[in-house]
């Protein structure tokens, strides 16, 4: 990645995300990402969210399908989001995780100062309490794909904070198996430095930049005729 992309991801991110992305419901209080907003996110920045499962839906879908799980249809997959988006969001109230709908999907968005400590990847025991909340809705609405994804801010090296946003991916993901949350359900990736959602010149962007992301998407019955 260049200097160049570095700098102008972080402050388009943020105009995108801030400016753009994210409409309030006037009746819920709701934020939720628009329709139209989304074209606009699926370029280089934040993109990802967009794109196809980690290890890709094929392989994905025939591992959840052995384990039991069925698929959704039809008006059933809003309404099951929606009952898992109000579930997700009382028991995170209080909290810094941020609940983004993103039309059928859903992202939780958790701050990793949060949830771990600088430069480490072990999940802090005072986060614990939040995420098993979050461990408990997505053990029991086991109809959808996960995948945790790991972000760092800007310092310190690609090669490391690559390596450190995986460790941390893999460790919510651990943690969350380890709550009741069926492994073959979970994805992990890191994106190191290369996913911004603010400006990495300034403190308070850095901190905005490390996070983990868990985007929950549902298994539909097309899915599972392939």
């Amino acid at each position: 990645m260049t200097t160049l992309v570095k700098i102008s991801s972080g402050l388009s991110a943020l105009a995108l995300l801030s400016a753009t992305a994210c409409a309030t419901d006037p009746e819920t209080g709701d934020r939720r990402i628009s329709r139209a907003a989304i074209g606009g996110i699926g370029g280089a920045v934040g993109g990802y969210l967009l794109g196809d499962l980690v290890g890709g839906r094929r392989d994905r879908t025939e591992k959840i399908l052995g384990a039991g799980i069925g698929g959704l249809a039809g008006a059933g997959i809003g309404a099951y989001m929606d009952r898992q988006e109000q579930d997700l969001r009382r028991r995170t109230a209080g909290t810094d995780v941020q609940v983004v709908r993103q039309g059928d999907d859903l992202i939780l968005n958790i701050p990793s100062g949060i949830n771990f400590t600088y430069n480490s990847a072990d999940v802090q025991p005072r986060f614990q309490r939040t995420l098993d909340q979050v461990a408990g809705t997505l053990a029991e609405y086991d109809q959808t794909y996960l995948d945790v994804y790991g972000h760092t801010d800007a310092t310190g090296s690609d090669a490391y904070n690559q390596t450190l946003s995986q460790r941390r991916a893999t460790a919510v993901a651990d943690y969350l198996s380890s709550r009741g949350v069926q492994p073959v359900r979970l994805g992990t990736r890191g994106f190191g430095e290369g996913q911004p959602v603010a400006s990495n010149d300034t403190e308070e962007g850095r901190a905005e930049n490390r996070r983990v992301e868990i985007k929950i998407v549902p298994v539909t019955q097309t899915d599972a005729r392939g």
